[in-house]
């Protein structure tokens, strides 16, 4: 299976892009992992937050339909421990899906229609920005898999 991370931006701190790329690194032993970056023209951010958000959601309708099955990461979702996670991966694959992408949004989050459209999965309570959770994510997939391949990463 193929798992995609679909982002809005590029990440513009260099400790979270060099987390990124070990994760990925690291993932590179389990599954087909990809990061797809999608770049919002500037003059977007001069614009309304509800006018960015229909502009992102546009862009990201483009790539969302290519996909099986999509999560998008955002903090009103449902939470899942790191054995939930696991557990809904390998759920996933047991379907036999071929392609697996979670979403970020931008600085404001999803538009509420997208949000209706596709699953939530939030990370916590607490609010992450949006390059912030790209690091989060990533790690907490590679340990899913070591999770699911029974790997000694995880201590319960």
């Amino acid at each position: 299976m193929k798992i995609i991370l679909l982002q809005i931006d590029k990440t513009d701190q260099s400790f979270v892009e060099h987390g990124v790329q070990e994760f990925t690194k690291r993932l590179t032993r389990y599954t087909s992992f990809e990061t797809i970056t999608i770049s919002i023209n500037k003059t977007v951010r001069n614009k309304t937050i509800a006018e960015q958000k229909q502009e992102e959601e546009k862009q990201l309708l483009t790539h969302l339909s290519k996909y099986d099955v999509v999560f998008l990461l955002d903090e009103i979702g449902k939470e899942f421990s790191s054995i939930q996670l696991a557990n809904q991966i390998q759920s996933i694959l047991n379907a036999g899906k071929k392609s697996l992408c979670f979403a970020i949004g931008g600085p404001y989050g999803f538009t509420d229609e997208l949000r209706k459209k596709y699953p939530l999965i939030s990370f916590s309570k607490f609010t992450f920005s949006h390059q912030m959770i790209r690091l989060l994510f990533c790690e907490q997939l590679y340990r899913a898999f070591t999770i699911i391949k029974g790997e000694k990463y995880h201590h319960n």
